[in-house]
């Protein structure tokens, strides 16, 4: 009955197929049958929408892929029915976080060498260890490993640069994780290419064979300016055009690397991969700690996207970003972890964002340098927007990318707060997090991975460990 009227749904006598299919659209609808995949309701959402909503009593409902509908539990529930449904209780709902720079598959290197100057880590240790032990299966448990951790601590998105790449995106797919992944291309001899043309030949099977993919976007990704001749960077950057493809870089990371370039080029790495055409085209440069103002300037009008990598640069001495300058100019920031091989020791963007906040307060001498929300943004749509990828994640609202985290909020260092941007900078933990989902998918629940063989991993992960040792006590 509907108004006191029976509802008429057709003429039995004549029963047409769309007759039918009306029929049947009725009865669910009066049934109260699923009209979405999934409803996540949790104590309060941090969308990070353009209004930066922030709503209590939070749900979203989910419908395939993307996000059908964000508000409170009881609107979500008045309109929505769920095929599943997950209730958070006391916890956080926000965005998955994006990491915008690292080399996933050195987590199988993880604590080689620590406490050494960057040079001396990277030719007695890592350039040694890579070419005894670097294979595409070596890749592919080292990004196993590496996407077990990101989605265990809430990163749903990670930007990879390393050899062998396409192996990178097939376990990304395993995995259910979005990436923006780069093949290598150095001027010298390495794991999967001889030459920088094998790279250049490399690099564009790449960009095919994950052309279109739903998780993946293949991008180039030429190491620096210090590693590649301007011939091949030129040629790296016609490539990434010619797909319409990100390129992805190392930038002005030391002091040594901009006072090497300034001598023989007369201007910094900016200026020279200006200059070289570099910025014309979608890219994300890593580091940035040496930039200058003019170099800042150009970012910003060419439009390129920075990785602010916080512990790596502290660890190895480096030096501090100029993040609170980047974005009063407009640059997009994200934020990356690089390492895990010395560099920095783990994927914890949690950790990142704390470091993050600190540097930029110290080295300001103001502690209202960085905010706690800008912070938040650069671990989230920030990361997305320096990626291109803001149109698709990075938020929570309608019409995006079902890429979601929730996270555990009763803990005593969790309890209580006024403020949840404060919250997730200063007191939460990667180890909060709770459920996970991507593109629509659940792949972390109850902090056991659904897509992924964690004991497997962790098994294997140990016998690399043994045969990387080995091969540098022996030179094999």
């Amino acid at each position: 009955m509907r108004g006191g009227r029976c509802l008429r749904i057709c003429c039995p006598t004549r029963l047409t197929t769309k007759c039918f299919v009306s029929f049947l659209f009725a009865v669910t609808t009066l049934a109260g049958a699923a009209n979405v995949d999934w409803i996540l309701t949790a104590r309060i959402a941090v969308t990070m929408d353009a209004r930066r909503r922030v709503i209590e009593d939070a749900a979203v409902a989910v419908r395939g892929d993307r996000i059908l509908a964000v508000g409170t539990r009881a609107a979500i529930d008045k309109e929505h029915r769920a095929a599943q449904r997950l209730d958070a209780g006391n916890a956080l709902l926000a965005p998955g976080l994006v990491n915008t720079h690292t080399h996933a598959a050195m987590s199988l290197f993880r604590g080689i060498a620590d406490d050494v100057r960057l040079q001396e880590w990277l030719e007695k240790f890592i350039f040694p260890a890579e070419s005894r032990n670097v294979s595409p299966e070596f890749v592919r448990w080292g990004t196993r490993l590496a996407c077990l951790e990101m989605l265990l601590s809430g990163t749903t998105t990670f930007t990879d640069m390393y050899y062998f790449e396409e192996v990178v995106g097939e376990v990304a797919r395993e995995a259910g994780m979005r990436g923006v992944l780069g093949q290598t291309v150095i001027g010298f001899p390495v794991a999967d290419a001889k030459t920088p043309a094998e790279g250049l030949a490399r690099a564009e099977r790449f960009l095919k064979q994950f052309d279109g993919d739903p998780l993946v976007t293949p991008a180039v990704a030429p190491h620096a300016i210090y590693t590649n001749s301007d011939a091949t960077l030129g040629a790296a950057r016609a490539l990434a055009n010619r797909h319409r493809k990100p390129l992805l870089i190392h930038l002005s990371e030391t002091k040594k690397e901009n006072d090497d370039v300034r001598r023989a080029r007369g201007v910094s790495p900016a200026r020279a991969l200006d200059a070289l055409g570099l910025w014309n085209g979608r890219a994300v440069a890593a580091h940035g700690v040496w930039l200058d103002d003019t170099d800042i300037e150009i970012l910003a009008a060419r439009g390129v996207g920075v990785a602010h990598c916080p512990a790596s640069n502290m660890k190895l001495a480096s030096g501090i970003a100029p993040v609170v300058k980047l974005l009063k100019a407009g640059v997009a920031v994200g934020l990356g972890p690089d390492g895990p091989a010395g560099s920095n020791n783990d994927f914890d963007l949690w950790e990142e964002m704390d470091l993050a906040g600190k540097l930029a307060k110290v080295h300001s001498g103001d502690p209202a340098a960085l905010t706690s929300r800008q912070i938040v943004e650069m671990a989230t749509i920030g990361g997305a927007r320096a990626l291109g990828l803001d149109g698709e994640t990075g938020s929570i609202e309608p019409g995006k990318r079902a890429d979601i985290l929730i996270a555990a909020l009763d803990h005593p260092r969790t309890t209580p707060f006024y403020d949840v941007y404060s919250l997730m900078v200063w007191a939460m933990k990667g180890s909060d997090v709770r459920h996970v989902m991507v593109n629509g998918k659940l792949v972390v629940r109850d902090r056991k991975p659904l897509t992924l063989d964690s004991a497997a991993i962790l098994k294997k992960a140990l016998e690399y460990r043994g045969s990387v040792a080995a091969s540098l006590r022996t030179g094999r």
